[in-house]
C-alpha cells in the first residue's frame, strides 16, 4: 500500500511520516512539503490514503484533496490538523478521517482500520507469493522460482540493489546518480544515464513479470517490499534462519555497503 502524507512545516512533516510507517509497518510512505508536488506524484503513482495538513502555504489541504479525489475518487483524505474549524467542510467531502494534532500512530491505526474506501494491506511474507526472492548476504542476487535473474547492464542491478537495500525508502534521482556514479558531477549528461539505466532495470524486471516491484514518481524510485522475499528483511525482523545465514558479508560486490556491517555484527 503505497501513502502519502503533506505538511508545508518540516518537522511535522517527518513526526507525521514516522508515525505513519509505525502504525503501518511493510509499507511505502512518502512525504511532501507541497500540494502540487503530491498531486503530480499521485497522477503517476497509484495511492491508496492521503494525510493531509489543512493550513498550508500556497494550497491549502481542502484544496488538495479536492484535487487528488479528481485524480482518483476512491483515494482515502485523511485530514491531520490542530484546527477543528475545518472538520464539518473536511466530511462534507467524504474525507476518510480527521486526526488532531498531534499525530499519534495510535489515532492513525485507527483511522487506517476504517478507511472510506477499504484497501487489502498486504505483507511481504504473507500467503501470497512473493514475485523475487533476494539475496543480500555475500553477493547480491535476485531470484526468479530459483533462477538468477540476469540483468544486461551491471549498473541496473546495482540499482535495483540499492533501492532493495533502502527497504521501500523513497530515492531520488540526484541520491541514486550519487551511488551509481561516485564523485561525479551532477550533469544532464549524467541524467540521461541514469534514466537508461533505470529503463533497463524496469525492463528486466517487466521481461519475467515482476516490474510491480518498483514504485516509481516523478524524480522518485523505490521498491515494493511487500513483492520481495529479501534475507535482509527477514535478518532485521528476528528471524532465526536469516539471522545463522548472515556471515559477515552484506552485498559484497558494492562499496556503498560497506557501512551496513557493523550494523548487522551489533544486531547479532
Amino acid at each position: 500500500m503505497t501513502i502519502i502524507a503533506v505538511d508545508d512545516e518540516k518537522i511535522a512533516l517527518e513526526g507525521l511520516v514516522s508515525e505513519i510507517e509505525k502504525a503501518v509497518p511493510n509499507t511505502v510512505v512518502y512525504g511532501f512539503r507541497s500540494a502540487m508536488e503530491a498531486i503530480d506524484f499521485v497522477e503517476e503513482t497509484p495511492c491508496k490514503v492521503a494525510f493531509l495538513d489543512i493550513e498550508m502555504r500556497g494550497m491549502n489541504g481542502i484544496e488538495c484533496a479536492k484535487r487528488l479525489k479528481m485524480i482518483n475518487p476512491k483515494i482515502n483524505i485523511i485530514f491531520a490538523t490542530g484546527y477543528d474549524e475545518y472538520m464539518r467542510e473536511a466530511f462534507g467531502m467524504h474525507a476518510s478521517g480527521y486526526i488532531m494534532k498531534p499525530v499519534t500512530s495510535k489515532k492513525i491505526a485507527e483511522e487506517i482500520e476504517n478507511l472510506r474506501h477499504p484497501v487489502i494491506r498486504q505483507e511481504p511474507h504473507g500467503s501470497e507469493k512473493p514475485l523475487l526472492r533476494i539475496k543480500t548476504f555475500g553477493n547480491f542476487e535476485v531470484y526468479m522460482e530459483e533462477k538468477t535473474l540476469e540483468f544486461p547492464r551491471s549498473k541496473s542491478k546495482e540499482l535495483f540493489a540499492y533501492l532493495i537495500h533502502k527497504r521501500g525508502a523513497s530515492c531520488s534521482t540526484r541520491e541514486l546518480t550519487g551511488i551509481l556514479f561516485e564523485n561525479m558531477p551532477y550533469t544532464v549528461s549524467l541524467q540521461k544515464q541514469f534514466q537508461t539505466i533505470r529503463s533497463t532495470m524496469i525492463k528486466t524486471l517487466k521481461d519475467v513479470g515482476a516490474d510491480s516491484c518498483i514504485i516509481r514518481g516523478r524524480n522518485q524510485t523505490a521498491v515494493d517490499i511487500t513483492k520481495v522475499d529479501c534475507d535482509y528483511y527477514h535478518f532485521l525482523e528476528g528471524d532465526a534462519a536469516a539471522i545463522n545465514a548472515y556471515a559477515g558479508e552484506y552485498m559484497s560486490n558494492y562499496s556503498w555497503s560497506e557501512f551496513v556491517l557493523g550494523y548487522l555484527d551489533q544486531k547479532l
